[in-house]
């Protein structure tokens, strides 16, 4: 049976009780059996080989990872193999734990196609949390307001080599460190002055003492720079202002010569700098008495 061009026409079917001769037969792609049309699938003619290409994955409960069963092996076989073998529970966690929306009471699983973050806290959000009014957002953080050269100069004061002034950059770098600390030891002198100044009024105003400002009570208050004596703070503010400052302004730039005095030892000092250093290597960094 059969012709050169179809040389499987007319085979008959491999089931004992069928024996049909089917002009077009199907081949059984697990036993290799020739079958008709009505017994071609797997269960019409219980095909032995059927489930040898079937795959099966179970999800092991202790690493979170798929155990395929392998055909014609008993589970349990299979099971043991896994468990004694690659079984790896510290990876549970990272199969199960998903990221989430961090807004209280939204369970929202962040994916890639639902994850926006956020331009001023920086964090993920989902697609319903996404703007600020929503995360009840902080904003940026806030920056630190306290003086940023004071870590440079205290790392470049130890690291410091005599050899550094011969070069031109180091040169560049000093200055630039010096005028920073000027700044910093300026800033610092006039905080510490005002503090001083005001703690002094008050602390005699709870005394008694603004009340004996008339002419013949007793001065108290004495200028640091020409020793003179005054009742209060008051007259002793304006005499400053009045003579020494003046003096200062209106002084040429090679003789204008700038004191500070530190606030707890009344030691003066031309040099901020040397100020800043004297208070914090004498009196420990504390200013106020």
């Amino acid at each position: 049976m059969g012709t050169p061009a179809f040389p499987d026409l007319g085979k008959h079917c491999s089931v004992e009780d069928c024996n049909l001769i089917d002009f077009l037969p199907f081949t059984c792609d697990r036993c290799d059996k020739v079958f008709c049309l009505q017994h071609r699938s797997y269960a019409k003619h219980l095909c032995p080989n059927a489930n040898q290409m079937d795959v099966t994955v179970l999800v092991c409960p202790l690493c979170a990872q798929g155990v395929r069963l392998v055909p014609n092996e008993d589970p349990n076989i299979t099971w043991d193999l896994h468990v004694n073998g690659d079984c790896d529970p510290s990876n549970y966690q990272k199969a199960t734990k998903k990221k989430r929306c961090p807004v209280p009471g939204c369970k929202e699983i962040l994916v890639f196609s639902n994850t926006i973050r956020c331009k001023s806290c920086t964090q993920e959000y989902c697609l319903r949390h996404r703007f600020g009014p929503d995360h009840n957002c902080l904003g940026p953080r806030k920056p630190d307001r306290g003086l940023p050269f004071k870590g440079v100069l205290r790392s470049q004061k130890g690291n410091s080599t005599p050899n550094q002034t011969s070069n031109g950059s180091s040169k560049w770098s000093s200055s630039i460190l010096n005028a920073a600390s000027s700044i910093m030891a300026s800033a610092e002198a006039g905080m510490q002055r005002l503090g001083i100044a005001t703690n002094q009024a008050l602390q005699k105003a709870k005394d008694g003492m603004a009340q004996g400002s008339g002419v013949n009570s007793d001065p108290v208050e004495r200028c640091t720079q020409c020793q003179a004596r005054f009742t209060n703070v008051t007259a002793l503010i304006e005499h400053v202002e009045k003579v020494h400052e003046r003096k200062v302004k209106e002084a040429p730039a090679p003789n204008r010569v700038i004191v500070d005095v530190c606030p707890r030892c009344s030691k003066a000092f031309r040099d901020p700098v040397l100020l800043v250093e004297h208070v914090e290597k004498d009196h420990r960094g504390f200013s106020k008495s």
